[in-house]
């Protein structure tokens, strides 16, 4: 019978680093609730530590969030711990994650400290949190670039504190697959942990290399693999959750494991991600692109249509890609809508629904089909977003080869509406003027990309951008038929984010 691999999910946490990706309490809760419905066995929802929001997140997701581990991750310290047993003790199974870095590198330049002084702290960290709770995990950060001698000592050392699962992280994306799975192996011989103590791996993918690294662990002894959705995290991302799963799934004539994941749930739950953060799924990253089943060579294309495993070695149902068919239109009615909307798992309150529902009816005059990514933009926009000191009122631009482009804006604000109009070197860059001439921020574009949310010449648009000011910088996101309203949303989300940072300031760990 095949071994039973943990999948750990660090989206809302090493994924939210992705420059660019932050996202809201409320984003975070409706992840959450998304990977429970992929059934990943782990989820770690943040570092509570690192600031309010991040905390009241955690909480948030701790009481909310039912059917799996809840895990927060903390330094060695003593306030590191409290905090984070303080978000997750509400959690059906709460884990507490504890970590400090061991390579030499790392003990030199960033902790200053020597090994003496880390086994102590570990000691005294994994001791401290065992207070709280036996769901402890311990991470020997760089564990890659770490001596193997010292690194096993520091295991043995958590292990005894009472740590239960023991991760080894390429932190920095630096091992290749033979090496790291050989360095598990060695790890196991030396540290002889006992059976109940879970060995974990958490790789990065600065070479390219996480999800083969991660599958070279689980052949050395590994039966916990951290992973992200998409990929996602910082620099080039870590392990990719539905690469890994897939390849378990394809392979498992050479790969002897299986994970409780619903693979149906993989493509929705990409495509959540990718709308919460803004970064969108490259067209050829395996599994979730938009190519990732598409075929354009004759030769392929004759191979599909005879025999489809010719030249696809799963099928797109294997994923979730029948999900998105036509269900809605201009003609439904609120029952239809709503119980739409509760098959994608949102429960929304009235006053929410109606909203979404009268964006809803003004998309369907407007398009001619209807899909759930439609839908689930429109709940973005309306629902999963932070309160708006600034709302879109009006909207009219002329633009054109003879024209200077020329945009009308009215923003409400506070409940008072003001009207300019402003140019630019094009439509969308006269929208941008006007916005800044009512709302005279001091705000820059860093980033402007668009992106249709479905096929068709119909198709949403969904615009992401980010802008900085004063050291703060944001992503806004904004959905529409029409490109330039879409653009003008974006923006408008981000300066709202803006303001409510500057109101709400996050601490940052130094």
């Amino acid at each position: 019978m095949a071994e039973r691999i943990i999948i750990f999910d660090t989206t809302l946490r090493d994924g939210e680093q992705s420059p660019g990706a932050s996202m809201n309490r409320e984003e975070k809760l409706r992840l959450a609730r998304q990977l429970e419905k992929l059934k990943v066995d782990v989820i770690e929802a943040g570092f509570p530590v690192a600031s309010q929001g991040d905390f009241e997140a955690v909480s948030l997701i701790a009481r909310e969030v039912r059917g799996l581990t809840v895990a927060a991750l903390a330094r060695t310290q003593k306030a590191d711990l409290d905090r984070a047993w303080a978000a997750v003790k509400e959690a059906a199974d709460p884990r507490i994650h504890v970590f400090i870095a061991t390579s030499p590198l790392h003990l030199k330049y960033k902790l200053r400290k020597s090994k003496e002084d880390v086994l102590e702290l570990i000691r005294e960290g994994v001791g401290y949190a065992r207070r709280y709770t036996s769901n402890i995990e311990f991470s020997a950060e760089d564990a890659s670039r770490s001596e193997i001698p010292f690194l096993a000592k520091a295991l043995r050392t958590a292990i005894k504190a009472g740590a239960r699962t023991l991760n080894v992280p390429d932190t920095v994306g630096y091992a290749l697959p033979n090496e790291f799975g050989e360095r598990i192996r060695i790890l196991r011989e030396k540290v002889q942990s006992p059976p109940e103590v879970i060995w974990s791996v958490h790789c990065h993918n600065d070479l390219g290399l996480a999800v083969a690294n991660s599958l070279a662990a689980l052949d050395n002894g590994a039966r916990q693999v951290e992973v992200t959705v998409n990929g996602i995290g910082e620099r080039a991302g870590n392990t990719s959750l539905e690469e890994l799963v897939m390849a378990l799934h394809t392979r498992k004539d050479r790969i002897p494991y299986v994970t409780a994941i619903d693979r149906r749930q993989i493509v929705p739950t990409s495509r959540l991600v990718s709308r919460i953060t803004g970064l969108v799924v490259p067209a050829n990253k395996a599994i979730v692109g938009s190519n990732a089943f598409a075929h354009e060579s004759g030769i392929h294309q004759d191979g599909v249509l005879k025999k489809r495993s010719t030249y696809e070695i799963m099928t797109p149902q294997d994923v979730g890609l029948d999900q998105n068919l036509l269900v809605l239109g201009k003609h439904s009615g609120r029952h239809a809508f709503q119980e739409r909307v509760r098959e994608l798992g949102y429960a929304l309150s009235p006053a929410d629904l109606e909203r979404v529902f009268e964006r809803f009816k003004d998309l369907a005059d407007k398009k001619k089909e209807v899909v759930n990514e439609d839908i689930e933009a429109l709940i973005g926009d309306e629902v999963l977003r932070i309160p708006d000191t600034y709302k879109l009122v009006y909207l009219n631009v002329i633009s054109g080869n003879v024209a200077v482009p020329t945009a009308t804006v009215q923003i409400e604000v506070g409940g008072e509406i003001f009207q300019k109009a402003g140019f630019g070197v094009g439509p969308i860059d006269a929208t941008f003027n006007t916005i800044n001439k009512i709302i005279r921020t001091k705000a820059k574009l860093l980033s402007f990309a668009v992106n249709a949310i479905t096929g068709g010449m119909d198709a949403q648009g969904q615009v992401n951008v980010r802008v900085e000011e004063e050291g703060l910088a944001v992503l806004g996101k904004g959905s529409d038929p029409d490109i330039i309203t879409a653009s003008a949303k974006a923006y408008l989300n981000a300066l709202n984010r803006l303001e409510y940072l500057k109101k709400n300031p996050i601490k940052k760990l130094r």
